[in-house]
């Protein structure tokens, strides 16, 4: 019995360790990922629990950053924990992380208070618990391509592959059902996954020879990349939100100041990776095609992917859901059910992609499954508001089916195209291009949906309210109201009427014309229409990322490369030829 993080002779890539070195960082990476994701079904639940009102103008902020706090952490530090686990040991760096996500998911689970403590309580253990998710993202895939052959990394990274992303669908799932029992199931959830797994880790899992030189860590390179991350993705959350009279803040102060500082943090990171002797980021890696082209790939495929899971959201618990007779309350639940085919269809493509792309190569796998996502995008754009759900599944299904066939591939071309002692950071920069590009998502299409309601939602609401008898002045002022807090509603499955229209006008309205106002079926019938004019913009946009993602695959080319061979003990650069540009093709 070995505890992880002491070195072994050599790297074990036969027998039993294998599968124990797969069954424990899926477990790891299931983890880490379905908690990125599952309170975007079940903050509405959380929320109630601690006594806040979503929409209230106050709280936006909490509700976005108890949204992105955990995906901000990972994004911002796997990179870093990845060279760590190059100098310090993978598997101890691994168990590391799982023992931090554990004890904060416990302190989660206690959450106490109610109100702004018990939000900016969430949302700091949310960040904690980020760090030992990124701990365990940066540095699991470097386990699993030390433990396996060349010949079988494709499998292995497949099945890790699928419990990245699966997890961010299964979250949904999951935090659908557990929020239905009680919000604190959310948490609580985690703590005995966690227990086992950071046990388990500790006991069975190695390091191999350290091969990456302990010169110290690059303070300089963490300190500006982790500020110009958060400075960047802060002026996302932020630009999302009304400024004044302007649906969205792009151009208020603090966002083009958050911007202008994430700037240049990042290029001093630059100056720095390029003069100190150790870099965070070799930066030499990156003209290694299949490295630089398939994190283009990954991080273009995640915008789209993760774009898709916030307007599928919204699709259903605040539009199509309510006009099929589900209340608001049972919304979260029956939103993660249907949406059930996209996560069937990803979690058989995943391992089958990975097993025949070892034998028949890549490239096929990749470009076929952006294709079809590209397809499936296109067609769901096609639907209307009140679609056939049977069709809306096939499609689901078809797109799950395009990310699963992808992911493996990408992650095996990456981490094949590096020497051994660099793979945690190669593993580390994917993961940051997930990550990223999971953030990026929110700004990206919350402002592009926001564009299209921004042009009929308005004059659809005022119409709405002026046939149930509001006063022309209410109905204007209520229209005139920033579409975010509409979305947002949508988003989180509210019928924000009872707020937005004053108490003392909704009780002077006839009893007909107040409960259909507060009802099942007005909102979302006056949402329909114009969440459709956003969802071309959204979808269109969604099936252009994925063609990118296929074209950066195929100029990456997509091909299985051999295992660079380190002498034990030994640290060298990356050789020249290592670092010569991949032709496209297999």
């Amino acid at each position: 019995m070995h505890a992880a993080g002491r070195p072994q002779a050599e790297t074990d890539t036969s027998g039993s360790y294998k599968w124990v070195a797969l069954s424990n960082t899926t477990l790891g990476m299931l983890a880490a990922t379905i908690n990125s994701s599952i309170l975007l079904i079940s903050l509405p639940a959380v929320f109630r629990g601690i006594g806040l009102r979503a929409l209230d103008p106050g709280n936006i902020n909490y509700l976005l950053w108890a949204i992105i706090g955990y995906m901000i952490a990972t994004a911002v530090l796997v990179v870093s924990f990845g060279r760590l686990g190059d100098q310090y040991g993978r598997a101890r760096m691994y168990s590391l992380g799982f023992a931090i996500f554990t004890v904060a998911a416990l302190a989660l689970g206690l959450l106490p208070g109610r109100g702004d403590f018990a939000a900016t309580y969430l949302i700091a253990v949310r960040v904690i618990q980020g760090i030992g998710g990124a701990l365990i993202m940066a540095n699991s895939t470097a386990i699993l391509t030390d433990a396996f052959p060349a010949k079988e990394r494709g499998f292995a990274l497949g099945i890790n592959v699928v419990a990245a992303i699966g997890g961010q669908f299964l979250g949904l799932v999951i935090g659908g059902l557990l929020a239905d029992t009680s919000w604190r199931l959310v948490f609580w959830v985690n703590v005995p996954i966690g227990l086992v797994g950071t046990v388990w880790a500790y006991f069975k899992l190695r390091d191999g020879p350290v091969r990456a030189s302990r010169a110290g860590i690059d303070w300089g390179g963490n300190l500006t990349f982790g500020l110009g991350l958060v400075f960047i993705l802060s002026a996302i959350t932020y630009g999302i939100q009304p400024y004044g009279h302007d649906v969205m803040a792009w151009t208020s102060p603090r966002v083009l100041t958050l911007f202008g500082l994430g700037l240049l943090s990042l290029i001093a990171f630059l100056v720095i990776e390029r003069i100190v002797s150790r870099p965070m980021l070799d930066f030499r890696l990156l003209r290694i095609a299949p490295l630089a082209f398939g994190n283009i790939a990954n991080l273009t495929s995640s915008i789209g992917r993760g774009g898709l899971q916030f307007m599928l959201i919204i699709w259903l618990q605040g539009i199509w859901l309510p006009l099929h007779g589900y209340s608001f309350e049972q919304t979260p639940l029956w939103s993660a059910v249907f949406m059930l085919p996209l996560t069937i269809g990803f979690l058989l493509a995943g391992p089958a992609s990975g097993y025949f792309s070892d034998r028949l190569g890549g490239l096929p796998f990749a470009l076929g499954g952006m294709g079809l996502g590209a397809a499936s995008f296109i067609a769901l754009m096609l639907l209307p508001a009140d679609f056939s759900y049977t069709l809306f599944a096939a499609l689901l299904f078809a797109n799950g089916l395009g990310s699963g066939l992808f992911a493996a591939p990408n992650m095996t071309q990456i981490m094949n195209s590096v020497p051994a002692h660099e793979r945690g950071q190669a593993s580390g920069l994917r993961a940051t291009t997930t990550n990223v590009g999971t953030v990026m998502s929110i700004g990206v299409f919350f402002s592009l949906m926001l564009a299209g309601l921004a042009e009929s939602l308005r004059p659809s609401m005022e119409a709405g309210l002026l046939a149930q008898n509001v006063p022309p002045a209410v109905a204007h002022a209520v229209a005139m109201t920033p579409p975010v807090s509409s979305l947002f509603a949508a988003f989180l499955g509210y019928n924000p009427m009872s707020q937005l229209i004053p108490p003392a006008v909704l009780h002077a309205l006839p009893p007909g014309n107040a409960a259909t106002l507060t009802g099942k079926l007005f909102f979302p019938a006056l949402m329909s229409g114009p969440f459709k004019h956003g969802l071309a913009f959204a979808f269109s946009f969604s099936a252009l990322l994925y063609v990118l993602a296929g074209v950066a695959s195929w100029r990456g080319g997509m091909r299985i490369a051999q295992e660079v061979e380190v002498p034990p003990g030994v640290a060298p650069e990356p050789s020249r030829q290592e670092m010569q540009p991949a032709r496209p093709g297999l």
